[in-house]
């Protein structure tokens, strides 16, 4: 992560407090922080819980882009893709910056169609994390993690290119039928890619392991695809 990065996510956590600060004595005293299927209110919280929503997951997200690297096994490091996964890490801070405004919107009063504002962001984040998918090596923490793709580098260099392609258009047809008013159809949209990429690993190492293609070098990731 470079300084600029460091300092823009910095200025954006300190907006976040800033901005709650200023509206808090207008909120009531418990707001809404959850929305149901239909994207209704269906949970309540204390209006201070707003700064832990906001600036607090923004600065976990933060505080965990520099503390992965050093939890990662040896073997499962993210150095082997450090801009892949520093480019996916301010994707998922800037998908909750974005979410905690909407809340805030929200909260404050504001006419807001939640599952269109939602479910926008969400689909747009998925569509540019699934672009990133096939630069990413096996870790813990980014991706498709399954026993299959883990425990062999080819089953996972080959789960993430499918999915690659299948999580970009899942993230672009859930964003079309979100604008569309259809958000049921985009959750589904992305529920569906997910399940297909672990269906994938699965079927993949399957037919490796039938066909005697699993060698160790590949199990310890010494093979390529």
């Amino acid at each position: 992560m470079t300084r600029k990065i460091i300092v823009f996510e910095i200025l954006l956590i300190a907006t976040a407090l800033g901005s709650t600060a200023i509206l808090y004595p207008h909120l009531p005293d418990r707001v809404p922080t959850h929305w149901g299927v239909y994207f209704q209110p269906d949970g309540y919280s204390p209006k201070w819980a707003l700064y832990l929503f906001g600036p607090g997951f923004m600065a976990a997200v933060m505080a965990l882009t520099w503390l992965f690297p050093w939890l990662s096994p040896k073997k499962f490091e993210v150095d082997s893709f450090w801009s892949t996964y520093h480019q996916v890490m301010l994707f998922l801070f800037g998908m909750m910056t974005y979410l905690y405004a909407v809340i805030l919107w929200a909260d404050c009063g504001r006419a807001i169609d939640m599952g269109r504002a939602v479910l926008s962001g969400v689909c747009l984040f998925v569509a540019l994390f699934g672009n990133l998918m096939g630069k990413m090596r096996r870790n813990f923490y980014l991706g498709v993690r399954t026993p299959w793709t883990l425990a062999s580098e080819r089953v996972w260099n080959a789960t993430h290119r499918f999915a690659a392609r299948i999580t970009v258009a899942a993230g672009l047809i859930g964003l079309v039928l979100t604008i569309m008013g259809l958000y049921i159809g985009a959750i589904v949209a992305l529920l569906i890619s997910g399940l297909a990429s672990v269906a994938y690993s699965l079927v993949y190492y399957k037919q490796l392991e039938r066909r005697g293609e699993l060698g160790d070098g590949l199990a310890h990731g010494k093979g390529q695809s």
